[in-house]
């Protein structure tokens, strides 16, 4: 929801422009400034920040070393079975 603050600073940009008021213009520029800090802040934490490591969905290092063991177990199973059939070998002269 923090498009909802780009809208915001896009209206009080808006009055800022329209105004004749010295007080306004500067009251509604620094209110334009605020939501559009405040968007950006949202922005960030919806992209980038807000997302923090889950610990407890992290792999331990035995957990890690099992899965490197089981798939380098099948990389050395599927290899044979990948290579060409060897026939006996032709019969020396």
């Amino acid at each position: 929801m923090h498009w909802f603050y780009l809208l915001l600073s896009f209206g009080a940009l808006l009055l800022a422009i329209t105004t004749v008021h010295g007080w306004l213009l500067l009251l509604s520029l620094l209110a334009a400034l605020g939501f559009f800090l405040a968007w950006i802040r949202g922005w960030y934490l919806d992209r980038i920040g807000g997302r923090q490591q889950n610990e407890l969905a992290m792999i331990d290092p035995a957990e890690l070393r099992r899965l490197r063991e089981l798939a380098e177990a099948r990389k050395r199973e599927a290899a044979p079975a990948s290579a060409p059939p060897q026939g006996p070998a032709p019969p020396a002269a």
